[in-house]
């Protein structure tokens, strides 16, 4: 068999049930390839003593044949679930010490299922980054390297810690969330699978909120499958989070394989962007074959509105931002300046400290679109374009079943290469922030290299709640690119 951790998430829960190994020889293969991997900077905190009581009752639960479709497997949790009795940070200095006393229902339904819990992941400070350079904790360093070159590459962001942290076999799988492409855009960086379900399919309770009419969770995993075991844990109804939908989760898995003959997938001529990277165009254009090889129909769409998708989201969640921030004052939890004379310098003081420059531009720019001389201006005439964008996806979705199309404008990039403009860090959202504002289900699959070896991801979008094609669509895009790539673990030592 091979080594623990090189397991995937399917073969270590066939492994665990057959007895063929122990939750808690596996929980301690993850801890230590964790210690190992220090320098990747993927934890802000490792949970070694729970995971291993976690690991103990799973494995006394499979000793009777019992257990949860996750019994023993160890994941990652991204730092914006409130875990109970955990440190909880959304990678912010403003959450300094804060432990849970509850915890978020995506995670309650994973350790329901038996998951056993490794730790907290790094991220983008209230997940509000592409590079995962925002974080208060320190840059992720993407497990993947150019070709004859130690650069430090960025993972990707905001969910940079979980999409590492899966890449370096840290952990079988990982738990994000996706506001304008937090999933998927680091998991094209990074050669995981990422996937941001309907606007409704898995509860937000219990996760710090950035822009809640947009922040969805769901997964990173190694491949389809794993994604597909996972999104159905995480999945479900909450009557604690009023955007939940009350429908039934399928079983993502038993569709994995099935036949896409006369499907149509939507090729959008908006998103052939002017200086993207040849690379890019001829995998959108092989993923295009592959799936017409696979029995599917190609079919041109117009997006016309897909140009106003990037600043229609930079207005709508910084807005959100600047509104659910403003419970970050130092009086309940998390840090309290101690350079204060009054109650107001105690919350300028307290804010100015506890947030980066990144949370603060976004809390500035939400603010100013919400003010009384500019609210029409700009955030009511953006959720009228939303509302535009939206409609043009039911239309586009009446003449196909799946869009394809890059999950990234560019393979990843160098630490600092792009913090010194921010407009050219937004602009790694411009393929992913669409789904977001539409509410659609989208996925990213590594499909390819590069010249300089790094990993190439397409992305699929589908309707609302069709995650079930969403799940058909990548797994033929998986078996036919036949992505087997491994960073080289030079992080090892």
């Amino acid at each position: 068999m091979a080594s623990i951790t090189d397991l995937t998430l399917a073969e270590l829960r066939d492994a665990l049930r057959e007895k063929k190994i122990s939750a808690a020889e596996t929980t301690d293969a993850y801890l230590g390839a964790i210690e190992k991997a220090g320098e990747l900077n993927a934890f802000v905190t490792v949970t070694a003593d729970n995971a291993r009581e976690m690991a103990k009752a799973s494995d006394d639960k499979l000793a009777k044949g019992d257990g949860g479709d996750l019994e023993g497997v160890p994941l990652g949790i991204k730092d914006l679930f409130c875990t109970e009795g955990v440190l909880t940070t959304a990678g912010s200095h403003i959450l300094d010490g804060f432990k849970p006393v509850y915890e978020s229902t995506v995670t309650a339904n994973l350790w329901r299922d038996g998951a056993v819990c490794l730790g907290k992941l790094n991220m983008d400070e209230f997940a509000m980054g592409s590079s995962n350079e925002t974080s208060f904790y320190g840059n992720v360093i993407n497990p993947w390297r150019r070709k004859g070159d130690d650069t430090a590459l960025t993972p990707g962001g905001s969910s940079g810690g979980s999409a590492a942290s899966v890449a370096a076999h840290l952990c079988a799988a990982a738990t994000g969330t996706d506001t304008g492409g937090s999933i998927r855009q680091p998991a094209s960086l990074t050669a995981t699978v990422g996937v941001k379900p309907t606007y409704g399919r898995c509860s937000r309770w219990g996760i710090v909120a950035f822009a809640s009419s947009l922040d969805q969770a769901g997964p990173i995993a190694r491949d389809v499958r794993d994604a597909a075991i996972m999104l159905k844990s995480m999945a479900g109804h909450d009557p604690k989070d009023s955007t939940s939908i009350d429908r039934p989760v399928p079983d993502y898995e038993a569709v994995l394989g099935a036949s896409l003959k006369g499907l149509k997938i939507g090729i959008p001529k908006e998103y052939r962007l002017d200086g993207m990277p040849e690379e890019i165009e001829a995998l959108w254009s092989q993923g295009a074959d592959w799936l017409k090889d696979a029995g599917c129909e190609m079919v041109d769409v117009s997006l016309p509105m897909t140009k106003y998708a990037l600043p229609v989201y930079y207005i709508v969640a910084p807005a959100e931002a600047s509104s659910n921030l403003a419970r970050y004052d130092g009086v309940k939890y998390g840090h309290r300046t101690k350079d204060f004379d009054d109650i107001l310098s105690m919350y300028e003081n307290t804010r100015a400290e506890g947030f980066g420059d990144e949370v603060k531009r976004r809390i500035l720019i939400g603010t100013y679109v919400l003010s009384a001389g500019y609210y029409d201006a700009y955030y009511l005439r953006a959720q009228k374009v939303r509302k535009k964008i939206f409609d043009e996806f039911t239309d586009a979705f009446e003449k196909c079943d799946l869009l394809l199309t890059p999950s990234a404008p560019s393979a990843a990039f160098g630490l600092g290469e792009k913090t010194d403009d921010p407009v050219q860090m937004y602009l790694n959202d411009v393929f992913t922030v669409t789904g977001n504002l539409a509410g659609l289900p989208g996925a990213s699959v590594p499909a390819g290299l590069d010249a300089q070896g790094l990993p190439l991801g397409l992305q699929l979008l589908a309707r609302p709640f069709d995650e079930e094609t969403l799940f058909k669509g990548m797994y033929a895009l998986e078996q036919a690119a036949g992505f087997e790539a491994r960073p080289e673990n030079w992080w090892v030592g």
